[in-house]
């Protein structure tokens, strides 16, 4: 076991890239390549979710700080084309909210290297999107989803918006955009007693349900670890009323640990990013909606982008830059060292 298992970080100062390999793609300094692209479309939500933002919400880009739809569509193009990304996943904030959103999607998916994309929504405005998804070559989506329950709905998330998920959700279905992602974060004495309904209703109606840690990226900065339901105490409560195995199923770079429920088909996956880190693993890379680079969701520094491109910066500039970023990539995320540090972005304006 080495220091990427255990998650634990380096200090991020000047990082020398004489020894970085003569290679296009992404490398960073422990032999990991970023092949999968998270693109933040957008910081603004229309939910306020407690575990993410306070009730008023919180200062948003100026349109003028945000990435256009050249800019965006110039960055995705050189780091597919150049960098060897083959997968490209939009999100937010609310990525639906972007005005430009099938544009930006329909010009990724006429890459010549097509990768394969995905998009991380709330579900709200999902069903009257699902069809223009399709159209503009869109492949799947994650849906998050934390509560059955309407009034446990209304309070997380600060609105009476849930009929409007699930409708969502059912047109992501009808319209193949599969597999159709569940994504849920329990939280201790509001909805962690609904695991198994959660569960339940996903296989029912052929979504895969993961099961996601609360990550200390809230806004507020109010998470505390001993409040976190665990990946533990979610198969503890799965367990109680199914059966559940390992998937012997390679999982890669996957970030959910997944089981067969009941002997299968049917799979249940946790990300279990705080107590079973998998940074060992990480093959991801992102961009802000304001052009900035950050090599881990964790990250407490970024690279700028938008200002080199806007200054005139050619392809092989912008490359140069971003290869940088990821060479200098800390080995984890390190929430077990006292070194751990809060990134002062919540996870709205990073991109899940």
């Amino acid at each position: 076991m080495n220091a990427v298992d255990l998650g634990v970080p380096f200090v991020r100062r000047t990082v020398d890239s004489s020894e970085r390999p003569d290679t296009p793609y992404l490398v960073d300094r422990f032999g990991r390549v970023a092949t999968d692209l998270r693109v933040s479309l957008i910081d603004k939500c229309n939910l306020r979710c407690t575990y993410c933002m306070p009730a008023e919400g919180l200062p948003w880009l100026k349109r003028d700080e945000m990435l256009d739809t050249d800019e965006m569509n110039r960055l995705i193009r050189i780091a597919v084309e150049e960098l060897g990304v083959t997968t490209v996943r939009f999100t937010g904030g609310e990525p639906l909210l972007r005005q430009d959103l099938v544009d930006v999607i329909a010009a990724t998916s006429s890459l010549p290297s097509r990768p394969t994309t995905s998009l991380t929504t709330n579900g709200i405005n999902l069903g009257g999107f699902a069809e223009k998804l399709v159209k503009a070559g869109l492949n799947r989506v994650n849906v998050s989803l934390d509560t059955l329950d309407g009034a446990v709905f209304k309070e997380l998330t600060r609105r009476d918006r849930m009929q409007d998920v699930l409708d969502g959700l059912a047109a992501a279905k009808t319209m193949k955009l599969e597999p159709v992602k569940v994504n849920a974060v329990l939280m201790r004495g509001i909805n962690d007693h609904e695991a198994p309904e959660l569960l339940r209703y996903c296989i029912e109606r052929g979504y895969q349900l993961r099961f996601i840690e609360q990550m200390p990226l809230d806004a507020q900065h109010g998470w505390e670890r001993s409040a976190m339901i665990t990946a533990d105490e979610i198969l503890e409560m799965l367990g109680q009323e199914f059966t559940l195995t390992p998937d012997v199923a390679e999982r890669g770079s996957a970030p959910a640990e997944r089981w067969l429920v009941d002997g299968g088909p049917a799979t249940v996956g946790v990300i279990a990013s705080v107590t079973r880190p998998f940074c060992a693993a990480c093959d991801r890379t992102r961009l802000t909606a304001d052009g900035q680079l950050r090599s881990c969701l964790f990250s407490t520094t970024e690279t700028d982008l938008r200002g080199p491109m806007r200054e005139g910066a050619t392809d092989a500039e912008l490359i140069r830059l971003w290869q940088g970023e990821m060479w200098a990539k800390a080995a984890g995320h390190g929430m077990d060292s006292g070194e751990f540090a809060q990134p002062s972005r919540p996870m709205s304006a990073i991109g899940g």
